[in-house]
């Protein structure tokens, strides 16, 4: 797992974490309009989530950057 935390007050809603997450690891929270981890366990590195605007995502240290996913 490489998704560490979300800074709540940071997140402004905007979803591009959300759009960006290929393994679906972030969704958006009704209620709050905001990003939340729900599949934690689910993350493979790719920091795509490193997009986000607002540098609200927080990756665990040591994380093997830069990681390339092979798709297709």
């Amino acid at each position: 797992m490489a998704i560490e935390s979300i800074d709540f007050a940071l997140c402004n809603g905007c979803g591009i974490c959300v759009r960006n997450c290929p393994m679906d690891v972030i969704r958006m929270n009704r209620e709050t309009r905001k990003a939340e981890i729900r599949y934690q366990a689910d993350c493979m590195l790719c920091g795509q989530c490193l997009e986000c605007p607002e540098k609200a995502i927080y990756l665990k240290p040591g994380w093997p950057k830069p990681y390339l996913l092979g798709w297709g």
